[in-house]
């Protein structure tokens, strides 16, 4: 894959943490395309090759994949498409063989697919993910959550638009550098990115004076951050005067490594991997806490909790052994939200994602009962929801929220 001409097709979930990230496959010889094409006839695409019946993730990227090749967006002849492919229970896992499937039926077999994930399936020779690269691909996720949610508490703010974007634009580049000259991955580089990152961000001059409506967003991972899978939907909140907060994406990856402890714990058997747990959890856990201590250090930003934070907040609601899809994490980040003053949450859900509807739409009655101000609304995302009744269903949710603030203010 590193041969001239050939690239990496990758969908674009989170376009702030992916553009960090393809800077690590550029440094390393790979030429990656982000796919940018949003239109809503991706969803026909989709439809075409793979079954209603699956998550409604994976009907969208498979389309998206197959609109970039069809419209010349991509050479079908010197492309590979790469994929997510999580290796639990979660139907997730299957992405790889549906697309490999969709592909065949569109007569496109010819083209290679490359299954990214972390437990050694499905390998390709042409794609070699190293120690160094991922490592950089840690640290480089955790700047991209540092960025994306000093962005979203600062541009709702800022007194001159786009100097939000201006810092984004920079530190990407910068960090791109960074990586090209193996730096910024090792405690003392880091930490000090860290804190400039903070420091540009708190620099840019904002008008807090006018109270806003404070949205959490939540949900199935690829609806939470995708403006593809949820209608632009941090767009639409923000067009609405809102401050939108979105959980971390590393807290994902923490959870996803943790639940081979917890499965040790419950079933037995899995013993090398607890070791192998004790021996690089701990690490992640630092640069975690680094990214944390740094949002802390400004008080306008409200940062964000550690993955250990997140494990207490879960006591009392759901059993860390619910780790199907999001699983016990996702009640947990509702929970965050609402005890960090994000008490208005939008509950991301797709067709098809069955843990999603369990410990999202299914624990809002008890988190209603423990935080009564909490305001949840779960959306549909699906084939057939349209864009019009999401968005009135979510206003509904922002009314309710609206007199609440007012409440708050006179008191």
């Amino acid at each position: 894959m590193k041969e001239e001409g050939w690239t990496l097709v990758i969908p674009n979930m989170s376009e702030i943490h992916f553009n960090v990230m393809k800077r690590i496959f550029d440094n390393h010889g790979y030429k990656v395309h982000l796919l940018e094409n949003y239109d809503q006839s991706l969803i026909g695409e989709g439809l075409k090759y793979v079954h209603n019946d699956m998550c409604y993730p994976c009907l969208l990227v498979i389309g998206q994949m197959l609109d970039a090749i069809k419209r010349g967006i991509v050479d079908k002849d010197h492309s590979a498409l790469v994929i997510s492919q999580t290796g639990g229970g979660c139907r997730a896992s299957n992405y790889y063989f549906l697309l490999l499937k969709a592909l065949k039926r569109a007569n496109l077999e010819n083209i290679p697919v490359i299954s990214m994930n972390l437990q050694g399936m499905n390998s390709n020779p042409g794609l070699k993910i190293t120690k160094l690269m991922l490592l950089q691909a840690f640290t480089g996720l955790l700047y991209g959550d540092l960025l994306m949610m000093l962005y979203n508490q600062t541009k709702p703010y800022e007194v001159n638009k786009g100097d939000s974007d201006k810092v984004v634009d920079y530190w990407t580049d910068y960090l791109g550098s960074c990586f090209a000259k193996n730096r910024g991955y090792f405690f003392s580089n880091f930490r000090k990115n860290m804190h400039k990152i903070a420091t540009d961000f708190h620099n840019v001059k904002c008008d807090r004076s006018q109270k806003r409506v404070k949205v959490g967003v939540v949900g199935e991972i690829y609806m939470k951050y995708s403006k593809l899978g949820n209608s632009n939907l941090k767009e639409f909140l923000e067009s609405e005067g809102c401050e939108v907060m979105l959980p971390p994406m590393m807290g994902f990856i923490l959870y996803s490594f943790k639940n081979g402890v917890y499965d040790d714990e419950y079933y037995g058997g899995r013993g090398k991997y607890k070791l192998a747990m004790k021996l690089i959890f701990p690490f992640l856990l630092k640069l975690e806490k680094v990214m944390t201590d740094e949002m802390s250090y400004y008080p306008e930003y409200h940062r964000s909790a550690t993955f250990e934070e997140l494990e207490h907040y879960r006591e009392g609601l759901i059993d860390k052994g619910c780790k199907m899809g999001e699983g016990w994490l996702l009640t947990a980040e509702m929970a965050e939200l609402i005890e960090k003053g994000y008490s208005n949450i939008v509950c991301t859900q797709p067709f098809g994602c069955l843990p999603n509807h369990i410990c999202g739409k299914g624990m809002i009655r008890p988190l209603k009962e423990k935080y009564p101000n909490s305001n949840i609304v779960p959306i549909d995302y699906d084939p057939s929801a349209t864009k019009v009744n999401q968005e009135n269903r979510i206003k509904l949710m922002l009314s309710i929220a609206r007199e609440n603030l007012l409440k708050e203010e006179n008191a």
